[in-house]
C-alpha cells in the first residue's frame, strides 16, 4: 500500500511520474484568475495565526464545516464570531469528515508544501498544528509575498471593480518582487438592472471614478470606456464577466436608452426590457476588449446567492452558490458570431460550472477560431465546483476529444487563499497521469521529448504567449 500524499500521489505509472517529475513540477505558475486581495500583497502582510489564512473567506471549507453541523460562529463567524482557534479546532474536526472531497487532499498538501506537516489534521493533532503553523506564519518568509513567490508564481491576477482606483497595484508595480502582479478588469455590477438601488449607488461611485456624469445610456458606455482605458494604463489585458449566461437578445439602442433612465429614477427592469439592457452592454463591454486587445473570460452557470436568510445576514460570496442550468449554447453563438462578423471578438476564455454543458462549449468554440492566434477561443478549466479529481480528468477529455489538449492555456487557482497554490500541482499530477497513462496504453508515441513539451505548455507557456502579459527576466529564461 503506498503512503498517502507521496511523490507520486495521484501518478499511476512510471511515465505519468517522469512527466511529472521531470517537466510539470518546476514550471512556474501563472495565475491568470484569483480572487486574492491585492491590498495585503502590497502590504505584504503576515498573518497571526493560521485561521486567518486558512479559513477567513474560503467558502469551501464553511460549507464543509456547515455540513457537519458546525454553528455559524465557528464557520465565516457572523454573527458573533468565535476565537481563531475555536475555529480552527472546528476545522480540524470536520476535516476527517472531508474524506472523498478534495478539500482533505489540498488542505493536507497545503500543510506538507508550506509547513512540512506529515501528519494528518485531527482534533487529537490540532493544537500541535496549530501552533507549529501560526509560529511560522509570523515569519517574514510566511509574508503573502513570500508566499507566493516561493509557490514559484511568476504572474498572478487579482479581480477588480471598474470604479477601482488600483493604487496597490501602481505600488506592486514599483516594487522589485519575484513575481508580476496584474488587475483584471470585473464589471458584473454594471449589469445589475433587476436591482436599481444597487445600480444606482455603483453609478455614482462610476462617475466620480470617471469623472463623468452618467444620465444616459451613453454615458454610461463613455464612464466604462474611460476606466478601461484607465485600467489599460495601469497594465490590465485581462477583463472576466461572472454572469449567468450569455445575453444576446436583440435590441434596439433608443429602446435601451430609456431603460436605462427607468433605471436612474429608480425604476427596476424585468424580462425582455432587463435582458436587452444586458445584452446591449455585455455586447458594448466585449468590443471594448477587443479595440483594447485584451482576453476576456465568460465564466457561465452560477446560481448565486441561493439562501435568501443567509444572503441578508451575510451577503454575496459566502457558500450559498450552486450550479444552475441555464440556456448557453444558442445565445453563446449569437453573440460570438455578432463580434466575430464586426471583427470585435477577442481572445476569449468560456468557462461553465454546469459539467452537462462541457461538450457543447467545447465544440462551440471551436466555430470561432479565425488562424489570428492558437487556441483563441478557449474552453476554460474545471471551476469552482468541477476543480477536483473526476471534474479536472472530465475536462481533460472534452479538451482532448473535441478541442486540442495541447493548445489549452493550464489552470488557475479561483481563491481567495494564498496557500491555494498546491491545487496546480494536483491539476498537473492529473494532467500527467493522463498523457503517462497512454504513453503506457500505447495510446500515444513513448516519446518524452513529445509529450514532455505538451505538459511544459500546458503548465505555463501556453499562458505566457496567450495573455501576452509581461514577465519577470527569471520567468522568461525558463
Amino acid at each position: 500500500m503506498r503512503t498517502f500524499l507521496d511523490e507520486n500521489f495521484l501518478l499511476p505509472n512510471p511515465a505519468a511520474e517522469r512527466l511529472f517529475h521531470e517537466y510539470a513540477k518546476m514550471e512556474p505558475i501563472f495565475d491568470y484568475h484569483s480572487h486574492l486581495p491585492v491590498k495585503q500583497i502590497e502590504d505584504d502582510v503576515n498573518f497571526e495565526n493560521l485561521t486567518q489564512v486558512w479559513l477567513y473567506g474560503d467558502h469551501y471549507k464553511w460549507r464543509a464545516m456547515r455540513a457537519c453541523g458546525m454553528p455559524e460562529r465557528l464557520v465565516s463567524g457572523i454573527p458573533r464570531a468565535a476565537s481563531d482557534y475555536e475555529r480552527f479546532a472546528a476545522w480540524a474536526e470536520v476535516m476527517p469528515q472531508t474524506i472523498g472531497n478534495p478539500l482533505y487532499h489540498w488542505s493536507h498538501l497545503e500543510l506538507k508544501r508550506y509547513f512540512g506537516v506529515n501528519e494528518l489534521l485531527s482534533p487529537a493533532t490540532a493544537p500541535k498544528i496549530y501552533s507549529h503553523c501560526s509560529e511560522k506564519l509570523k515569519r517574514r518568509e510566511f509574508s503573502v509575498r513570500s508566499i507566493i513567490e516561493r509557490s514559484n508564481v511568476s504572474v498572478v491576477c487579482t479581480t477588480d471593480d471598474p470604479t477601482d482606483g488600483l493604487a496597490s497595484h501602481v505600488a506592486l508595480s514599483e516594487t522589485d518582487w519575484g513575481c508580476r502582479a496584474y488587475p483584471a478588469w470585473r464589471p458584473d455590477k454594471a449589469l445589475t438592472g433587476n436591482d436599481p438601488a444597487a445600480l444606482n449607488a455603483w453609478l455614482d461611485k462610476l462617475e466620480a471614478a470617471s469623472d463623468h456624469a452618467v444620465s444616459s445610456y451613453f454615458d454610461l458606455l463613455e464612464a466604462l470606456e474611460k476606466r478601461h482605458r484607465f485600467f489599460e494604463s495601469r497594465g490590465c489585458k485581462l477583463s472576466d464577466y461572472g454572469i449567468e449566461r450569455p445575453y444576446a437578445a436583440p435590441y434596439a439602442d433608443s429602446a435601451v436608452e430609456i431603460s436605462f433612465r427607468k433605471l436612474r429614477s429608480g425604476e427596476a427592469l424585468l424580462g425582455d426590457e432587463l435582458e436587452q439592457y444586458r445584452s446591449s452592454l455585455l455586447y458594448e463591454m466585449l468590443k471594448m476588449d477587443a479595440r483594447a486587445d485584451w482576453t476576456q473570460q465568460l465564466h457561465f452557470g452560477a446560481k448565486r446567492n441561493n439562501n435568501s436568510c443567509a444572503f441578508k445576514l451575510q451577503g454575496p460570496d459566502t457558500g450559498y452558490d450552486a450550479m444552475g442550468r441555464f440556456a448557453i449554447g444558442d445565445a453563446l453563438v449569437t453573440l460570438l458570431d455578432r463580434l466575430d462578423s464586426e471583427d470585435s471578438l477577442a481572445r476569449t476564455i468560456v468557462y461553465v460550472l454546469n459539467p452537462s454543458d462541457s461538450d457543447m462549449i467545447a465544440s462551440i468554440i471551436g466555430s470561432f477560431m479565425d488562424g489570428r492566434a492558437p487556441g483563441k477561443i478557449q474552453f476554460g478549466a474545471a471551476w469552482w465546483f468541477n476543480d477536483h479529481k473526476d471534474g479536472i480528468n472530465r475536462h481533460l477529455m472534452a479538451l482532448s476529444n473535441i478541442c486540442l489538449l495541447s493548445r489549452f492555456v493550464g489552470m488557475f487557482t479561483d481563491s481567495r487563499c494564498f496557500l491555494s497554490y498546491p491545487r496546480h500541482e494536483y491539476f498537473r499530477r492529473l494532467l500527467c497521469a493522463k498523457l503517462g497513462t497512454e504513453m503506457e496504453a500505447g495510446e500515444l508515441p513513448d516519446d518524452f521529448q513529445l509529450i514532455g513539451v505538451v505538459v511544459k505548455d500546458i503548465c505555463f507557456g501556453n499562458a505566457v504567449r496567450y495573455f501576452g502579459m509581461e514577465l519577470l527576466e527569471k520567468a522568461r529564461r525558463l
